[in-house]
């Protein structure tokens, strides 16, 4: 266990130090400063999509650094032979690859930390003028800007923890395929299945069992669900149709009928949790696997 934190510890400085790692933070505290500047034009949704555009920026820029680290920190090592005196040493390959996989991992949570506080702060500063709240405020409008404020920038956390989890899914796959490819080629793949992963929701109903569909032949069900199982299903880890579309059941809007409780947002982070944890393990079951036949001198074969 000591051996793979030292490896964490050292993966997590090389990926923060990374001069791509600080420019595309800040790319995205730029873009998330300008998007807080502008409005909307949404007729009272501004702030609403606000956060949505705004989770969007955090997921694409910290999920390009974290790509870019996957490639620096297992194929270059293998490249350059830094792997191989890495592995001349007591250590388990498991031992690197996850202790890899947890520093990249943990730069990518403070990529995502960084990225969603700027996020909170636009959400603040823009919530009186899309409510169109006066500047001279009494008691009672003190009280709902204040409200306002802990409401929407309370949904924003759940939102920003699904997206680390998400990156953490296609993290492990892009170590996985780190082991044999470069980034010229991890990178295309990885932004493959992200995409592929978001269209798996239109797979289930294809390999369910769920009448009409339920009476297609195997041979149409049998690839949809393979195809379901190897690829990540990412409408797990989209919530905001819970945090950001809809108020939150508190801070003042416990009676609001479309209010979402916190209890359900909890134990939708669990399942989605879980599920990250899951693919992760299996991803890097196939890394592992592709990792112990991968020669370490600087070139396959």
């Amino acid at each position: 266990m000591y051996r793979t934190l030292v490896i964490l510890r050292h993966t997590f400085r090389e990926a923060v130090v990374q001069p791509i790692y600080t420019l595309l933070l800040v790319l995205g505290a730029a873009v998330l400063i300008i998007f807080g500047l502008l409005p909307f034009f949404t007729l009272g949704e501004d702030t609403t999509m606000f956060k949505s555009v705004g989770l969007d920026v955090v997921l694409l820029f910290v999920l390009i650094a974290t790509l870019f680290a996957t490639s620096k920190s297992v194929f270059e090592e293998i490249e350059d032979r830094t792997m191989l005196t890495l592995m001349s040493k007591p250590l388990y390959k498991w031992e690197v690859l996850v202790g890899k996989y947890l520093g990249i991992i943990l730069a990518a949570l403070l990529a995502v930390m960084v990225l969603g506080i700027i996020l909170a702060l636009g959400t603040w500063y823009r919530i009186p003028g899309d409510y169109l709240i006066r500047n001279s405020l009494d008691d009672r409008e003190i009280r709902r800007l204040l409200n306002l404020r802990l409401m929407h920038i309370t949904s924003l956390v759940p939102s920003l923890l699904q997206i680390w989890l998400q990156i953490s899914a296609l993290a492990a796959v892009g170590v996985a395929i780190s082991t044999r490819v470069s980034l010229v080629v991890n990178l295309p793949v990885v932004i493959l299945i992200y995409i592929a992963g978001n269209l798996t929701r239109f797979i289930y109903p294809i390999s369910g069992k769920a009448a009409p569909l339920g009476d297609r032949s195997w041979l149409v069900k049998g690839p949809a669900y393979l195809v379901s199982i190897v690829l990540p299903y990412l409408e797990a880890f989209d919530i905001r149709p819970l945090t950001i579309h809809r108020p939150l059941a508190a801070f003042g809007f416990e009676t609001d009928p479309n209010a979402v409780p916190l209890s359900m947002i909890m134990t939708y982070l669990g399942i989605s949790t879980a599920y990250a944890i899951a693919y992760a393990i299996f991803a890097l079951s196939v890394g592992m696997w592709l990792f112990q036949t991968r020669e370490l001198g600087g070139a396959e074969g």
